[in-house]
């Protein structure tokens, strides 16, 4: 028996999401999808340059029916995280769904990184997303779901991406044992590793040559879209997805397979 459309809604309707790095790009797209199906989000950015793209995420998840908040915080600092979680509770008194998508990128040479830049890589790919996941296994209801974006280079022998794959390549082994760890409430934790996406998340690392070679990788020629990856998402926070865990799942149109 097939899950409609509209039953799916009715069984996310109500629920309750932080995005982590809603105001652009996937996070906003994941947001806005979680809102169409009834899900109250908590938008969270990152600084002030980004709180008006955050309002306009949370007024078009309003103006789809559905309950939003806004929320600043800087997730490489543990406090602030918690004060996300403690503001989210506050406000809808539970907690169903993450979506860890904050995230940072760096294409340097190995011996020319930083030991500052190599902190700040993993304070916000690594760090962040853990801490995040640690809160979340405290406060969610049964039945929840975790999300965390990887990156398909994390399957890669390519150069110069050492430090963003290095500090994403962690969340495998954070979701293989947090899965374990809180699978008995029926929670499910997941990561999602696109390829290449046509974002300005993408373009300030690339130059024309290194874009027109992701492109080639692809099976259509061209980098992917965000709508490409939200279906995964949505799947994955259904209930469907409830024996899907501890997953690593590249969608990357045929960039690399492992």
């Amino acid at each position: 028996m097939t899950t409609t459309k509209s039953e799916m809604k009715k069984s996310l309707a109500g629920k309750v999401a932080i995005v982590t790095g809603a105001s652009q790009n996937l996070g906003r797209a994941y947001a806005e999808m979680l809102g169409m199906e009834g899900v109250f989000v908590v938008v969270r950015y990152h600084g002030e340059s980004k709180k008006s793209d955050a309002e306009d995420v949370a007024t078009n998840i309003r103006k789809a029916g559905s309950k939003a908040i806004i929320e600043q915080a800087d997730l490489t600092k543990t406090a602030e995280i918690k004060r996300l979680f403690d503001r989210t509770m506050e406000e809808f008194g539970r907690l169903d769904i993450l979506i860890n998508t904050a995230g940072k990128v760096l294409k340097k040479p190995f011996v020319d990184i930083s030991e500052e830049e190599y902190d700040s890589m993993f304070a916000v790919n690594a760090k962040a997303a853990f801490f995040c996941m640690q809160e979340a296994a405290k406060r969610m209801a049964n039945n929840g779901r975790i999300i965390n974006m990887e990156t398909s280079l994390v399957g890669a022998t390519t150069p110069y991406y050492s430090a963003y794959a290095g500090s994403k390549a962690p969340l495998e082994d954070f979701a293989r044992a947090l899965a374990k760890e809180i699978g008995n409430r029926g929670i499910t934790v997941n990561n999602i590793a696109p390829g290449p996406l046509n974002t300005s998340f993408f373009y300030p690392a690339e130059t024309k040559e290194s874009t027109e070679y992701f492109k080639q990788q692809s099976i259509n020629g061209q980098l992917g879209e965000i709508r490409d990856i939200v279906p995964l998402a949505k799947f994955l926070v259904s209930p469907e997805a409830s024996w899907v865990t501890a997953q690593t799942i590249f969608i990357n149109g045929g960039f690399l397979t492992r």
